[in-house]
């Protein structure tokens, strides 16, 4: 695939500026390694060497009597028996922190939530739960809903705008009545109350919040097309008998992607922040599930562990300054008026 002048262009800009493109850089970088959050931080062991034989507990689950032992149930490699018995005739081949965002750790040097330890670098949670393990998974939950919410609201908010700015009279009138008084609504006392009717979990949170938060990029795409429709290029396509779905998405909709690529990691940071707010509050992903907010709230709760919501606060405030970088980045990128 070639890439156009004008694109290489923007990308020579967005190079130019350090700050964006590093910060693209060390983004991309965490999230690709919280993806492999199940090899960095597990209960099970990466991998096991017993009598001659490989096994892999991250893909397969494997009984006592496979090692060895009595029960025929699944093994628990954190048991001194269990380990022992494997050890004895092989090894065993731990990740890096040998607790998953779940695992309880009994023992501790003191009641939790207990100091750093070289088993726990940032100790553990009022449930004795490892900190780093639940932040390396946190992150990850995190940029996973902000990036599907960020997408799809997208590609609502895009499509709307089309349709508003295109047709214009009666449809865009309309459209901008419904979206003043939708945008109106105290939006996050609607996803509590939403929240508190049914049991939360990743896809209704989604849900609820897709179905408030895809206005963001409306009225930039429908100037956009309100402006392109009277282009001449434009006309001539309407006159050559073109249909109105082949100039909208071919014609028009490239030029309205450039305020919608810039506008991307505002919606983002914006999406993590209110996942974050609803699990702080107690509204968001099921109990036990890895959490920024709910990690905050544990700082909240155990001010003599500060660490505990300093460690959320750093990753999120990162996160979030990264993102706010990467979305100045790209607005110089597109800028004609930046030069490098």
């Amino acid at each position: 695939m070639t890439i156009s002048r004008l694109n290489r262009e923007r990308l020579k800009r967005f190079r130019f500026n350090k700050r964006g493109y590093i910060s693209l850089w060390i983004f991309g970088l965490l999230f690709m390694t919280s993806l492999f959050s199940e090899v960095l931080a597990n209960d099970a062991p990466l991998l096991i060497f017993h009598k001659g034989k490989l096994f892999f507990p991250l893909v397969k689950e494997y009984s006592e009597v496979d090692f060895g032992g009595e029960f025929e149930m699944a093994a628990d490699y954190r048991d001194p028996y269990v380990e022992d018995l494997i050890e004895e005739e092989g090894w065993i081949l731990w990740a890096p922190i040998p607790f998953s965002y779940d695992t309880i750790n009994y023992d501790l040097p003191s009641p939790a939530p207990s100091p750093p330890t070289k088993d726990n670098w940032l100790g553990t949670d009022d449930k004795g739960r490892d900190v780093v393990a639940r932040l390396l998974y946190g992150f990850r939950i995190s940029v996973l809903f902000g990036l599907t919410l960020t997408v799809c609201s997208s590609i609502i908010g895009v499509f709307a705008g089309a349709i508003m700015g295109y047709y214009g009279g009666r449809i865009d009138i309309l459209g901008q009545r419904f979206i003043e008084v939708w945008s109106g609504m105290p939006t996050l006392f609607l996803l509590i109350i939403l929240a508190s009717v049914v049991q939360p979990n990743f896809w209704w949170l989604l849900g609820i919040t897709l179905v408030f938060g895809w206005m963001s990029l409306v009225g930039v795409v429908r100037v956009e097309f309100l402006r392109g429709r009277n282009f001449e290029y434009v006309l001539a396509a309407r006159a050559l008998g073109l249909k109105d779905r082949t100039i909208m998405f071919r014609h028009i909709l490239p030029n309205a992607m450039v305020a919608t690529l810039t506008f991307m990691p505002f919606i983002l940071g914006g999406a993590i922040t209110t996942l974050t707010s609803l699990d702080f509050l107690g509204f968001g992903l099921p109990v036990g599930s890895p959490s920024l907010g709910e990690l905050l709230a544990q700082g909240k709760a155990n001010l003599q562990a500060p660490r505990l919501g300093i460690s959320a606060f750093l990753v999120l405030a990162s996160t979030l300054t990264l993102l706010v970088f990467i979305g100045e980045g790209i607005r110089d990128a597109f800028d004609p008026r930046k030069g490098y």
